[in-house]
Parts: structure tokens; C-alpha cells; sequence
């Protein structure tokens, strides 16, 4: 341990790191060599970031609303817009024949990373993982009139992990339109991330996700859900940003999405999500270098 902590420092010490970025990673190494199974939060939690992973924790999911202003959800529209416009509509069931997908929105536009950092979203992502995660996906998506309802899932089916378990990630939808019982509102499935390895044996009670334009509802990627029927004339915009412990694959490969060049060009913080860190004890680094040596070389 003693060699791993001094690799852990000279990798710290080495780059040419934001000095906040250096704060964090040195906090999250002393979590991790403190107890390597169960990392804690490396920052003090506020008491409404408490009570919204203590929701959370207790049914499953948890909302907040006017969590953007609407000069924010003017921007994201006005990035979209011309993906939105060009882009194809869904391959299969799943990804819905009548919706839209515009993935691996940091590599599209500066507009989406208020989302993506966004300081009570990334609380209550502390508060369920501790302080070692990434981002794994960054997706719009643009449910259109006819659309049907997904099947239920959970987003870690992936990981091949007995359940019940702890939850390996976290994700975020965000309303940019007004979410409804009838435009498509994610079905939830109240307390299901809770649920063992038994699957559904018949169809569970669901509640559909209504919040107004600018809200966010988080919820850990053991929780049970899908898509829902729009049965309107309108679409229905959202944003899917999830986040995953750093140990695990990443879905989106931010790496190449946004090679060294263009990492330069975002915050130190968003580029610790994209992967330009080290995860204790050093996973992640590059001939022994901290990754940010990559990015700050002209």
C-alpha cells in the first residue's frame, strides 16, 4: 500500500492540474485508502442535498424543480436544434421509431455543461457512490407524437452484478419541455431499486415523472423505469446524463468523443468526468503520467 500511495502522490504532485482538481482527486484517494470497498463523500453534504439523496434512498427517486433558468433551456434548445433537425429517429423498439437521439452531447456544444456539472445533481451523485465516478452517457432525447412506451429495465442491467445491491450509478433526466402523464414521462417504479434478482413476474405499478420545463429527477441505475407513450401532437425534450463509478466501462467514449485538443476547451471539472483523472488508487493514467499532462500540452 505504502507503494501505491507514493505512485497515488508523484502522479498528483506531477500534473499541471487545476488546483481545485488536485483538491479532489487527493480527497478521493484518502476516501478510498480509508476504506477501499465503501468510499465515502469527500466534501461536506448540505442539508438539501441531504434531504434529496434521503428521498431518494426511501422511494426511489427524487425531483427538482426550477433547477435551470429559461435563458439555460434556451441554449440547450438553440444547441439541439440542428441535430434535432437533421437527425434520424430511433433504429429499434428501444431507442422508439418515432424519437430522436442526439448522443455524446460534450463533444456538440459548451450549453449542455451546466447540466452535466451542475452542483446538486453532482451532491446527491457523491452521496450514492462516494467521490469516485465519471460521466457515462450525455444524451438528448426527443420523444415524438405516436410514440409507445418502452419495456421496463434499469440502466446497469449491463453489469453482470447480483441484485439487491448498491447501486453502481446515477442518473438525471432532464425536462427541457415539460414532462406529462401523456407527452411521455418516464414511467418509475416506486422503491424498485431495492428489488433482488427475481426480474418482473407481472407488470408493477408505475408512476409516470411530471415535472415542468427546467427540472431535474435523479434516481440510481438500479431503479426500474421506461419511456413512455406520447400520445399528444407535440414532442417531448429531455436530456438523459448518468454518471458511473470510475472502476466501470463507460457507455459513451469520451476519450475519442473528446480527444486532448478539445478537452482543452472544457473546465477542469468536466474534463475529471470525462476521464482526464486518476480513480484511486491510479486508474487512468498514462505511461505513469496524470492525463491532464495530455491535455495541457500545446
Amino acid at each position: 500500500m505504502t507503494d501505491d500511495l507514493d505512485l497515488v502522490r508523484r502522479l498528483s504532485d506531477d500534473a499541471d492540474c487545476d488546483p481545485a482538481v488536485l483538491d479532489r482527486e487527493r480527497s478521493r484517494w484518502t476516501a478510498f485508502l480509508h476504506d477501499p470497498m465503501h468510499p465515502r463523500p469527500a466534501a461536506a453534504v448540505k442539508p438539501e442535498h441531504r434531504a434529496l439523496s434521503d428521498t431518494l434512498d426511501r422511494q426511489g427517486y427524487a425531483v427538482i424543480e426550477d433547477a435551470v433558468t429559461p435563458e439555460e433551456l434556451a441554449a440547450v434548445r438553440e444547441a439541439l436544434a440542428p441535430y434535432l433537425t437533421a437527425g434520424p429517429y430511433g433504429r429499434n423498439d428501444f431507442e422508439g421509431f418515432m424519437t430522436q437521439r442526439v448522443y455524446s452531447l460534450p463533444a456538440k456544444s459548451r450549453a449542455f455543461d451546466r447540466l452535466i456539472e451542475d452542483e446538486s445533481v453532482l451532491a446527491v451523485a457523491e452521496s450514492l457512490l462516494g467521490p469516485n465516478f465519471l460521466l457515462t452517457a450525455a444524451l438528448a432525447i426527443n420523444l415524438g407524437p405516436g410514440e409507445t412506451a418502452q419495456g421496463l429495465h434499469y440502466d446497469e442491467a449491463f453489469y453482470s452484478l447480483p441484485r439487491p445491491r448498491p447501486p453502481l450509478s446515477l442518473s438525471a433526466i432532464w425536462a427541457i419541455d415539460d414532462f406529462t402523464g401523456d407527452n411521455g414521462g418516464t414511467l418509475l417504479v416506486p422503491e424498485s431499486h431495492r428489488w433482488g434478482d427475481e426480474g418482473l413476474t407481472e407488470r408493477p405499478d408505475v408512476v409516470p415523472l411530471e415535472m415542468p420545463a427546467g427540472s431535474v429527477a435523479v434516481y440510481p441505475g438500479t431503479l426500474w423505469h421506461a419511456g413512455g407513450a406520447n400520445v399528444t401532437d407535440r414532442f417531448r425534450l429531455g436530456i438523459s446524463i448518468q454518471y458511473v463509478l470510475s472502476w466501470a466501462r463507460q457507455q459513451e467514449s469520451y476519450l475519442l468523443a473528446m480527444p486532448p485538443e478539445t478537452a482543452r476547451s472544457v473546465s477542469p471539472r468536466l474534463r475529471e468526468l470525462l476521464g482526464y483523472s486518476i480513480g484511486p488508487a491510479f486508474m487512468g493514467h498514462v505511461d505513469g503520467r496524470h492525463p491532464e499532462k495530455l491535455v495541457s500540452r500545446p
